[in-house]
């Protein structure tokens, strides 16, 4: 129980956090459509934000700094200068609190009142009764101004504060504070205002030139980072034309820039790539012309194992010779025998295609098609004679064509048969050949040469296949006796494929010969 209760526990915790963050999916995706913020950012606006923010913010950290440093400044220097001012009064003033003249006393504040920074002065007894005062004064007990101030150096004192003035303004000022002594007793104390407006004043200018400056600044950042970012993310966008351009299957296709910096090796490495591409695709052309496509797929995907032997397959082998083709060649020139051969072993090319085969080899004037390897085609055994109708209705319709030229008709001879196999490379270490060997390549060889002039010969265990059976018009032709087998063999003689088949066949035919020939 414990443990179901747990997986309970778990599966809703799950899909609680599941919920939540579709949620919050949902909230971004309505966020982003209320924004109109596109689903594909470049990456050009992202490195000018990036580099914009940095900028910024660097400036307002400097600007902060600054600023902090200006006001410290000169709130050491009226420091400094309210301290001269008080310690003047206070030494002034020993005396005249001796000998009680308040008279003078009076004076002296009154003097120190002249100058226009000050804004109030006052002289305070021992015990912090107010002996003498001009201009503004802090509204509160001595004992207070005291606990309310810092102190600044030795026995002096300051603090801020505020007064409103007769037209409702408010006014800052900052007051002074040290008690006077004379022969380390204290007589009095002394205290000076000033007003803070010209700092304050000051502090807000110098506050807008750092803002003014940083603006503009910003401003710049964002031209020079949007500049810089078109210029590092070019050869992105290059990059990206390009491999797309390689997936189009264009090979020859190459960045032209050129730069000196990590960008630059990545773009030499991309055109190595696509050099290296193009050159494999010229040799697997190449190979394509000398063995079959499959088989220059199957070599060049597996370059490391590359070796002798094979593998058993149980595979159809099509044997397709031309009859009487002696005779034939001694009427032509070297040069007009191969251009024969060529045109007749093309249409066969076309027509293994057709029907998934295989061109195995060619052997002077005779065909040899694979069906069901390299590829597995688990319909070989149909797919074989097929291909083999389809050469015999093809050579009919050239040798129309051929009657029309005054040329003699050119006929075929085809055996196939099916069995097991070894499909693999053959040869040497120095010179291999993709091919089929085996008992069952050697009967499809031998039925070849027993069939009569456009005979189709198959066995029998090959037509009473089911499936290829109600596929295939065949009639039973006779029995065989081949060399290595006790028993004869019975073989039949393929009249054609079934009607919905033809129909098929039909438009092949036109799709190779074309109208004009068909």
């Amino acid at each position: 129980m414990p443990s179901h209760s747990h997986n309970r526990f778990a599966l809703t915790k799950a899909r609680s956090h599941a919920h939540r963050r579709g949620t919050w999916g949902l909230r971004w995706r309505w966020l982003r459509r209320w924004l109109f913020l596109p689903h594909h950012v470049p990456i050009a606006y992202k490195l000018a934000g990036a580099i914009t923010v940095l900028i910024v913010v660097v400036m307002a950290v400097l600007g902060l700094v600054m600023v902090g440093n200006q006001s410290s400044l000169m709130r050491n220097q009226a420091n400094a200068y309210g301290q001269t001012v008080l310690t003047q009064l206070a030494e002034s003033s020993k005396e005249l609190i001796l000998a009680e003249d308040q008279l003078a006393l009076q004076v002296a504040i009154n003097g120190l009142r002249a100058n226009a920074s000050v804004q109030g002065a006052a002289i305070f007894a021992e015990h912090g009764e107010p002996l003498v005062q001009a201009g503004v004064m802090p509204r509160a007990a001595l004992t207070n101004l005291y606990a309310g101030a810092q102190r600044i150096d030795g026995e002096a004192f300051t603090f801020d504060w505020h007064w409103v003035d007769e037209a409702g303004n408010r006014r800052d000022a900052v007051s002074f504070l040290a008690p006077i002594r004379f022969r380390d007793v204290v007589v009095g104390h002394a205290l000076v205002s000033f007003s803070r407006g010209s700092m304050v004043e000051s502090e807000r200018t110098a506050k807008q030139a750092i803002l003014i400056a940083t603006l503009s600044l910003g401003l710049l950042a964002i031209a020079a980072a949007f500049v810089m970012s078109r210029r590092l993310s070019r050869p992105i966008y290059q990059m990206v034309k390009a491999s797309r351009a390689v997936a189009a299957g264009d090979y020859q296709y190459r960045i032209t820039s050129r730069r000196r910096d990590e960008i630059g090796t990545l773009i030499g490495a991309f055109n190595d790539m696509t050099k290296s591409l193009h050159e494999k695709s010229q040799v697997e052309g190449a190979l394509s012309r000398y063995v079959s496509p499959p088989v220059a797929r199957e070599i060049l995907a597996n370059l490391d194992q590359v070796e002798l032997g094979g593998k058993h397959v149980r595979a159809t082998v099509l044997f397709a010779d031309i009859v009487g083709f002696t005779q034939i060649s001694e009427r032509m020139t070297p040069t007009e025998v191969a251009e024969f051969l060529n045109e007749y072993f093309t249409y066969i090319t076309q027509a293994a295609e057709l029907y998934h085969g295989t061109i195995d080899k060619f052997i002077g004037d005779c065909a040899m098609v694979v069906f069901g390897v390299p590829e597995e085609d688990v319909d070989h055994r149909f797919h074989a004679i097929a291909c083999a109708v389809l050469i015999r209705r093809l050579t009919a319709r050239l040798n129309e064509r051929r009657a029309r030229a005054g040329l003699h008709p050119v006929h075929f001879r085809i055996g196939i048969n099916t069995g097991d196999m070894l499909a693999g490379n053959m040869g040497s270490a120095e010179r291999m050949q993709y091919t089929v060997v085996g008992d069952a390549v050697n009967l499809a060889s031998r039925l070849s040469s027993e069939a009569g002039s456009d005979e189709i010969v198959i066995r029998d265990e090959h037509y009473l296949d089911p499936e290829v059976q109600r596929r295939v018009l065949a009639r039973r032709y006779r029995e065989l006796r081949v060399r290595g087998k006790r028993d004869p063999i019975t073989v039949y003689l393929v009249k054609d494929v079934a009607g919905s088949y033809r129909a098929e066949m039909d438009r092949q035919i036109g799709t190779i010969l074309g109208p004009e020939q068909t």
